[in-house]
């Protein structure tokens, strides 16, 4: 299986179950699409970013249909000026590079620096969608094994509106 090995370990440590669909790289949502087209879940879209003193860094993490602009999303998140994170930064608090994202990647954040806001709406999905740490596959779990993983993180989080 493509990904981190060690995310599969945990998912198994947890009892968590999960649809294993491998695909090309899928760096981008719009690629992505291609590979999502039989697969039921909500498919969501992870923006990695970092305040204006570069001292607290975040993850964003909604349904990939709703589009948000980095200025709706201060004024949404409350948390003053944002920036994408460089690649640097995603590399040492999530241990990826871009276009692998997403908060299973919190395995690699070992000092639980990054807080993830969701959107809210994420709470009614069944079915959730992510890379396992690497672009070239996507991993399928309930929505109620999600929430278990990410109490098992330890990194805050929080349920926001975003759209």
């Amino acid at each position: 299986m493509n990904g981190d090995p060690r995310l599969y370990n945990i998912l198994n440590e947890l009892n968590i179950t999960f649809q294993y669909h491998e695909h090309p790289p899928a760096p981008t949502i719009e690629e992505a699409m291609k590979y999502w087209k039989n697969i039921e879940a909500t498919h969501c879209k992870n923006i990695f970013l970092r305040n204006h003193k570069g001292n607290k860094h975040y993850l964003v993490v909604l349904d990939h249909r709703h589009p948000l602009g980095i200025h709706e999303l201060e004024k949404r998140l409350k948390q003053g000026k944002l920036t994408f994170a460089s690649e640097q930064r995603m590399m040492k608090f999530l241990g990826v590079m871009p276009g692998s994202v997403s908060p299973y990647c919190l395995i690699n954040d070992a000092e639980n620096h990054v807080h993830v806001f969701f959107d809210k709406h994420l709470k009614e999905s069944h079915l959730l969608s992510f890379h396992p740490c690497l672009n070239t596959a996507s991993i399928i779990v309930s929505g109620t094994d999600f929430w278990r993983f990410m109490e098992w993180t330890r990194n805050s989080f929080e349920f926001v509106d975003l759209y």
